[in-house]
């Protein structure tokens, strides 16, 4: 048994398997999902597990170099949202909620949580940790 950090056996073996320059997407329960990605869905009910959850479990997992969030999330909670995660997410780039969409095509993973707050969306790319 793992000693702690992310115990979800789907989630946990897929973060696993991540390289550097692969995206992995924290998605809100109402993202489009694209055809073809592999998708970890956490979601149980609205709000359950939260974005900001998690967006912290995967800091705590993943080295990331950077990430991008929707221009639309600018001055929400959203954007605090991340703000809190900074440090960890390295460098911080934007794009129309429309291309964020588009991008989850060139995801290695995305990760579905109950977050029902418009716009709660990030793509993070992975780093390497040498």
């Amino acid at each position: 048994m793992k000693r702690g950090g992310i115990v979800n056996a789907a989630l946990a073996g897929r973060c696993a398997a991540l390289g550097h320059t692969d995206q992995v997407a924290i998605a809100d329960c109402g993202l489009p999902l694209p055809a073809g990605v592999t998708v970890v869905d956490l979601s149980l009910v609205r709000g359950i597990p939260s974005f900001v959850d998690v967006l912290s479990a995967l800091v705590g997992e993943l080295v990331i170099e950077e990430h991008t969030v929707a221009e639309e999330a600018a001055g929400t909670v959203v954007e605090a949202w991340v703000a809190d995660q900074a440090d960890g997410l390295g460098r911080a780039r934007t794009a129309s909620h429309e291309e964020l969409k588009r991008q989850l095509a060139a995801c290695r993973l995305i990760v579905r949580t109950g977050e029902a707050t418009p716009f709660a969306n990030v793509i993070l790319r992975c780093g390497v940790s040498f």
